[in-house]
């Protein structure tokens, strides 16, 4: 991998829990990210599943399968404000269960025709044991799916933004980290507005509001593990955890969806 991450297996459940408290929205924009992120699903594969939602946030990828169709769900998170959140995202769905649940701890077995997790296994220090749960829940033939950072195209990112990250975002209080995420949106506003950016990420967030572009900053400044896969280092994960015909799916010029099958 491309960064050492530090011994925090948990990740950073509390500090993602101040980020959903605060930007709890639920945006149009944000069903086309949803299904970038799980290319190449199409809505009508989701109709009659069940599936696992493991690190749902405020629920909003659960919140587009259920609308697409699905028979039920299970969204689990392990920080209260988050849950609460989520809670409030899925309460149109009666099919829809909340846990409070760490994805090193999901007790299923052959249960869930897909299981997915969307930008939590990269914040991880043991992805393996993670992919190892995942994939226990899913049920004999079923999907796992993980979106995954990329090494590909974020030189700049993981050269010059993750170090001062570790050493500084990471380690500073939330709400300074906050304040200080104004500034540096401010210049990625003016940058986007400005025309910077030829990637297929820049210009789908060209057309953000400053609010939601400074959802995505401060949820870069606040981990305290970011590892970005390279593809070969994203099918080489679900590979080791059993999964069969794994494909890697470039999103946005600048992430992995990873897809693979449970063996029959």
């Amino acid at each position: 991998m491309n960064q050492t991450a530090p011994a925090v297996s948990t990740g950073s459940p509390e500090r993602f829990g101040y980020s959903w408290d605060n930007y709890a929205e639920l945006l149009p924009v944000h069903e086309a990210q949803f299904q970038r992120w799980t290319t190449p699903l199409q809505p009508d594969d989701w109709r009659g599943k069940r599936f696992l939602d493991a690190g749902c946030g405020m629920g909003r990828n659960s919140y587009w399968p259920l609308k697409y169709g699905a028979a039920s769900s299970v969204s689990i998170d392990v920080d209260d404000r988050t849950l609460a959140r989520a809670c409030e995202t899925l309460s149109p769905f009666p099919q829809a269960e909340i846990r409070h649940l760490s994805i090193y701890d999901i007790p299923d077995t052959n249960a869930f025709d897909i299981v997915f997790s969307i930008g939590v296994v990269h914040h991880l220090a043991d992805p393996d044991a993670a992919l190892a749960r995942l994939m226990q829940a899913a049920c004999p033939g079923g999907i796992v799916l993980v979106w995954l950072y990329g090494a590909e195209n974020n030189g700049w990112i993981i050269h010059l933004f993750n170090p001062l990250r570790q050493a500084l975002f990471s380690r500073l209080p939330l709400k300074i980290v906050h304040a200080l995420s104004i500034p540096l949106t401010a210049i990625l506003w003016l940058g986007l507005r400005a025309g910077f950016g030829r990637l297929a990420y820049m210009k789908l967030i060209r057309g953000f509001s400053f609010r939601h572009l400074r959802a995505i900053v401060f949820d870069h400044m606040i981990p305290r593990i970011a590892v970005y896969y390279t593809k070969a280092e994203a099918i080489a994960l679900l590979t080791r955890a059993g999964l069969e015909n794994v494909q890697a799916h470039w999103t946005n010029e600048m992430s992995w969806s990873v897809m693979g099958r449970k063996p029959l």
